[in-house]
């Protein structure tokens, strides 16, 4: 059947100059997080840009990545536009680092203080009032971590699907933080779905970043323009659970650790056909507020990777078929 192959490579034991690597890569991130926890408020988005200046610099191929994207959401803009855009990326998701690794050390309040929500009450709390759950699709865009704390603070239990790091150490590290706010880490892979069913049907908040297949499985879909693959998951388990589909994104703001919470009307997920072409349609539906969302602030949509089959690098071979809707997250 005509799909989509990954690209790969198989994985390997690691050798011992690979360990040590891996060992200081966990360290220079656990490292960074001590840091951070230092960092008064004020200066987090000072410390984020003094960071993402040579991250930019020294992240080539990636900054020339970002600028492909760039050039996606604002094709109107300048050369000079897009290199300002990227740098921002790159402050921007800097940032992101510093205020996940600072929030372990915030109370509730510091945390509620600095956050602000357009949706909660009109869209969120009456899906969770139906008790099918609600499922939050979200763009690699400003500082998520953050919503996800002042969520779980108020009571809600968040549960989120998360690519795995390498190496593994890390991978763990990263859930333990994660927990530390509150939130329940399911790792990409082949027990993913029927745990993010389980949290849907003991009606929690499952959050899915949305703007990035990263199995091959997704299902092709128009996003800025150009066809890719988007995770048929939100569209699949939203089908059959009947929990609410609901694009969010969260936003930085100007204020000091200032962040905006946007959660938009619930995406229509009424079966009218087959399971795939209704996954299609609505995966498509998602796309349409994904690019809204990322349209209002594209400098801090945080995709690095290749994300289209132009794009150098991409590691699919995207053909007019798909998987089975019902076996992917």
């Amino acid at each position: 059947m005509p799909g989509h192959r990954r690209v790969r490579v198989d994985d390997v034991a690691r050798s011992p100059r690979q360990e040590i690597s891996d060992s200081l890569t966990v360290g220079a991130y656990k490292l960074g997080s001590l840091l951070s926890k230092g960092v008064p408020t004020v200066l987090s988005a000072l410390v984020g840009s003094a960071l993402g200046v040579p991250a930019s610099v020294a992240l080539r191929e990636k900054r020339l990545m970002v600028e492909r994207h760039m050039r996606r959401v604002v094709p109107s803009a300048s050369d000079w536009q897009i290199r300002r855009l990227t740098q921002k990326v790159f402050d921007s998701y800097a940032r992101y680092y510093v205020e996940s690794f600072r929030l372990p050390v915030l109370d509730a309040q510091q945390v509620a203080k600095s956050f602000s929500v357009e949706g909660y009450d009109e869209h969120l709390v009456p899906a969770l009032e139906r008790g099918n759950g609600a499922i939050l699709a979200l763009p690699h865009l400003g500082g998520w971590e953050w919503a996800g704390r002042w969520a779980a603070d108020l009571g809600n239990k968040m549960t989120v699907v998360v690519e795995p790091l390498q190496p593994p150490e890390l991978f763990d590290w990263f859930v333990e933080l994660r927990e530390k706010f509150g939130m329940r880490v399911i790792p990409v892979g082949p027990e993913a779905g029927s745990a993010a069913l389980a949290a849907l049907r003991a009606n929690e908040v499952l959050c899915l970043l949305c703007d990035r297949d990263i199995s091959g499985g997704g299902v092709v879909t128009r996003f800025f323009g150009e066809s890719t693959l988007l995770p048929a998951g939100p569209a699949t388990l939203a089908l059959r659970t009947g929990a609410a589909l609901l694009p969010t994104a969260v936003y930085f703001t100007d204020r000091s650790d200032g962040h905006l919470g946007v959660i938009r009307p619930p995406i229509p997920c009424l079966r009218t056909g087959r399971l795939r072409a209704d996954v299609e349609r609505i995966t498509g539906l998602v796309a349409r507020e994904l690019e809204f969302l990322i349209e209002r602030a594209p400098e801090q949509w945080h995709l690095l990777q290749p994300n289209w089959p132009s794009d150098p690098g991409y590691p699919f071979v995207v053909g007019s078929g798909g998987s089975d809707p019902a076996s992917t997250v």
